[in-house]
């Protein structure tokens, strides 16, 4: 056997998330194109970021569930799950700005936290903030380069706003 036989086993990440980047930029460049045509894309839901109030109805917010959230994190400002409910609260009912603080103090305090850092980017982004969204998911890569949806999204982003990122 030749030491040329087999690529490196070190490398192989490398392929893999190049490979992962790619798939997720195609994903968002087919979707905005047939979005682009008016042709609806089978399985796939995106909405613009600069106009939130069009999408789908949202959930209806239970505001004393808010309310105890934010009681929490008065008491404890370090509660990250209560910081995620209620960023996912807002997020789901698409108050997305609302969404963003609790997501920053979760990431804040959950650095390393692949999920909230994207939704965080993504809660950016529906707010109308592509730039600050692409910072995010850059932070997101940073924790996971091969994470799917992180990847999707920013073929999302970058097909809809083409001169940023």
């Amino acid at each position: 056997m030749h030491e040329y036989d087999e690529p490196p086993a070190r490398y192989a990440w490398i392929v893999y998330a190049i490979a992962t980047m790619m798939f997720g930029a195609i994903a968002g460049y087919i979707i905005a194109i047939q979005q682009g045509r008016g042709q609806p894309v089978p399985g796939v839901v995106t909405q613009p970021a600069a106009a939130p109030a069009a999408q789908a109805a949202p959930h209806v917010v239970d505001e004393a569930e808010l309310r105890a959230y934010r009681e929490i994190l008065t008491r404890d400002p370090k509660n990250a799950t209560a910081a995620i409910k209620a960023g996912n609260t807002l997020y789901d009912a698409q108050r997305y700005v609302e969404a963003i603080p609790f997501y920053q103090q979760a990431f804040a305090l959950l650095p390393t936290d692949i999920n909230v850092s994207t939704d965080l980017g993504t809660a950016l982004w529906y707010s109308g903030r592509p730039d600050d969204a692409l910072a995010q998911y850059e932070k997101s890569l940073a924790i996971d380069a091969s994470h799917a949806q992180t990847l999707f999204n920013i073929g999302i982003v970058r097909a809809d706003y083409p001169g940023r990122g």
